[in-house]
């Protein structure tokens, strides 16, 4: 079947619905290919450390993942990338079949090899990508195992077919500092490309694996031919066949980031063969296995399509770092081993903390299990947390300490690990000597300066909430001084709270509040956000936040304000501000928790009304369809929690406050037999509403659930009604774990 990124509702009309059609078939990996979405179309499996997909071959902000849908042309494929963010690096060992068809060569992408396709050419489903190069009448299909790439190629007749392996290839921030290429004999190359760029370094050790012998190579060390081996900051092979018409060729590229031996046992263990149908059987069935985790009932063909493509990409980080043999390379810059876990990295915990995670919690219990021992190990490895690891290096990038909120949630939902090298780990991270921290301490508030990126009402906010999971963590292990120490630096977001405006101000180390405020404009005192978007980040004490505000009635009217007022046309807006309702930014992490507070004020209806709005005009089944950088999972959780009617306001709580289911029926499959539903009654287009809920037959008389609650089994069952049914609900108590 094939499936484009822009007929693919074509594509589900033909399936149909049935039950036994492939969830696979539902997933569309164009969706934030186009826009600010960041996300790349092609081949990887859910946490894998391959993912091998089309690179324009030009830099750009809108290349960020090596994609643009916009483009036309492609420069290869290479086999790492990141999913969603605001950082152009990795794209390592770049493959472009050629031949006698074309040498067109243009600037932009380095005289690189490249060829024009089509949209109509191309498709893709989990696991499995396929491109026609109009230039060359070359079919490419990719296709991975967690830590090798396969790629197979068609090609007509030609008596000068190439392949180009190209170690040299860079874009964006990345940059080749030292690549190797060996030729070990005519089906097997080995190497490595060691880079540097978001992550200061990078190393990937590869084995290259070829069905058929190639007849001759050209192998270069920058425009020097050398023989058998290459080593140099930019080194390239052209391999050359003779092919016939129709004639395939598979090529296996096995990674490891600690050795060549690694490479080797990445290969000997996940690609023996080369049997391109049996890996994309393979992968596809790896996807189908976990999008079936969650089994949705729906009749609206975009929503089924937004639902199974936001739980596939919610799989695509973090990714796979160690090799088979265990090792892989760390943050310290040593070789270090994984016993009894596999090492995860691609954590960008200020934007997954929030969503991703706990959704890892709830489906992924074992990966769960493997992603806390990873950051405990970055935590050996180097005496802190990570703030945002990429490929075993620590990019400092965001902010907060955003691990603790992670560990913490995942030590109160049972996940294993050590829970004393864990509080270790936390306090060191709250404790460190760097990012402002010092004087966090010193001020009960992190004071403001001149610098670009000053942060500090953020700095402040998060650093507090991090505090409280500190505190949580802290009291149950029985450590009580350091329980009251860090319950009360949890509330030190109240020492920027300007009673005057209303709003968390920046404060010189005075103790005085900077001038020139507009709540409105974007400045360096807030982290990709306003003071209106940062106003609501106390998710550790909502009842407080509302009494500083002026109680229930202000907070209401606040509330009210912030999807209301719309920047005005002269306004400068950042790039990172998107998805705008209101002061609102659905692109941004900060605002995603914000329509939940309408609960704790007795307007359940307000946020069932802006869940549903955001739910069907943030998100679309078209390439363009994220709002903002999808973010390593987050903006992708964030649909799967409110499409099933509820969300995690306060992360590491063990709460999910409720809000208005997207589909009549819901199945979250748990561990062992056990399934969670979530019901409805008179579900319909016009019932907008919740009029009551239900939990295994008993009426809810309060606005959440808990995990424990979820992951015993049983039913949630939400009375849908078409006017708005505002009721008290008891909330969560601040200062408890569910």
């Amino acid at each position: 079947m094939r499936i484009t990124g822009l007929v693919i509702l074509l594509c589900i009309s033909l399936v149909g619905f049935a039950q036994q059609s492939p969830l696979t078939h539902y997933v569309n990996p164009f969706i934030g290919t186009d826009g600010p979405g960041n996300t790349y179309p092609g081949a990887t499996v859910p946490y894998g450390m391959v993912q091998l997909s089309p690179d324009i071959g030009t830099p750009g902000w809108d290349r960020i993942a090596g994609y643009f849908y916009q483009d036309s042309i492609t420069s290869g494929f290479s086999h790492t990338h990141l999913t969603g963010t605001g950082a152009g690096d990795l794209y390592d060992i770049l493959l472009m079949p050629v031949n006698s068809k074309s040498s067109k060569r243009i600037a932009a992408n380095g005289y690189r090899p490249f060829s024009k396709f089509d949209h109509k050419e191309e498709q893709a489903i989990p696991g499995y990508y396929q491109l026609k190069l109009q230039d060359f009448d070359i079919n490419v299909e990719l296709t991975a195992t967690a830590r090798t790439g396969i790629q197979r190629y068609t090609f007509p007749k030609d008596s000068l077919s190439q392949v180009y392996v190209d170690l040299g290839y860079a874009l964006n921030w990345d940059k080749a500092k030292d690549t190797y290429i060996k030729v070990v004999n005519s089906t097997t190359l080995e190497g490595y490309r060691k880079s540097e760029g978001w992550a200061r370094d990078q190393r990937i050790y590869f084995v290259m694996q070829f069905s058929k012998p190639f007849l001759s190579y050209d192998l270069f060390r920058d425009t020097t031919k050398v023989r058998k081996e290459a080593q140099g900051e930019n080194t390239k092979i052209i391999l050359n066949y003779d092919t016939a018409e129709g004639e395939q060729l598979v090529i296996k590229t096995a990674l490891s980031t600690a050795n060549i031996n690694g490479a080797y046992a990445s290969m000997n263990t996940e690609a023996s063969h080369f049997n391109f149908d049996t890996y994309k059987k393979n992968a596809e069935a790896i996807w189908e296995n976990q999008l079936q985790k969650i089994e949705i009932t729906t009749s609206n063909a975009d929503q089924k399509v937004l639902f199974y493509t936001m739980l596939y990409q919610s799989m695509l980080a973090p990714t796979l770092l160690s090799d088979p043999n265990g090792n892989y390379k760390a943050p310290n810059d040593t070789i270090m081993y994984a016993k009894d876990f596999d090492r995860y990295d691609t954590f960008s915990l200020w934007d997954t903390f929030r969503a991703a995670h706990p959704l890892y919690t709830l489906i992924q219990k074992e990966k769960s299990s493997d992603f806390i021992k990873s950051l405990l190990a970055h935590y050996k490895e180097t005496g802190l947390l990570p703030v945002w690891s990429l490929q075993g290096n620590e990019t400092n990038m965001m902010l907060g300490y955003h691990a603790v909120p992670v560990v913490v949630d995942a030590y109160f939902k049972g996940i294993d690990f050590n829970a004393e090298l864990a509080f270790e780990a936390c306090l060191a991270s709250a404790t460190a000597a760097d990012r402002q921290i010092p004087e966090y301490e010193t001020y009960s508030y992190v004071p403001a300066t001149n610098e670009n990126e000053d942060w500090s009402v953020s700095k402040t906010l998060e650093y507090a909430y991090d505090d409280w999971c500190v505190a949580q963590f802290a009291k149950a292990l029985g450590k009580n001084k350091l329980y009251r120490q860090f319950l009360k630096r949890s509330e030190n977001w109240k020492k920027l709270h300007d009673k005057k405006t209303n709003f968390f101000r920046p404060k010189t180390k005075a103790g005085a509040f900077v001038d020139d405020f507009q709540a409105k404009e974007y400045t360096r005192f807030y982290s990709e956000s306003n003071a209106w978007q940062y106003y609501w980040f106390v998710p550790q004490n909502i009842p407080a936040l509302i009494k500083t505000t002026g109680g229930k009635e202000a907070f209401t009217q606040k509330l009210d304000s912030m999807f209301s007022l719309y920047p005005s046309a002269t306004d400068k807006l950042p790039i990172f501000s998107t998805g705008m309702i209101g002061q609102y930014n659905h692109g941004n992490e900060p605002s995603h928790h914000v329509a939940y507070l309408y609960n704790y004020v007795d307007k359940p209806s307000e946020a069932q009304k802006r869940i549903r709005q955001i739910l069907t005009t943030q998100y679309k089944n078209t390439p363009n369809g994220h709002c903002g950088n999808e973010d390593c999972g987050q903006m992708s959780s964030w649909y799967v929690f409110n499409a099933l009617g509820f969300y995690p306001v306060n992360p590491a709580q063990g709460t999910y406050i409720l809000g208005i289911p997207l589909f009549k029926h819901a199945e979250i499959k748990l561990q062992g037999i056990k399934k969670f539903t979530i019901n409805t009654t008179n579900f319909s287009t016009e019932n907008n509403f919740v009029k009551q809920v239900f939990l295994n037959g008993n009426e809810l008389k309060r606005g959440f659930i808990t995990h424990d609650e979820i992951v015993k089994g049983g039913e949630l069952l939400f009375e849908m009604t078409s006017e708005p049914a505002d009721r008290k609900l008891e909330m969560p108590e601040p200062n408890k774990i569910y």
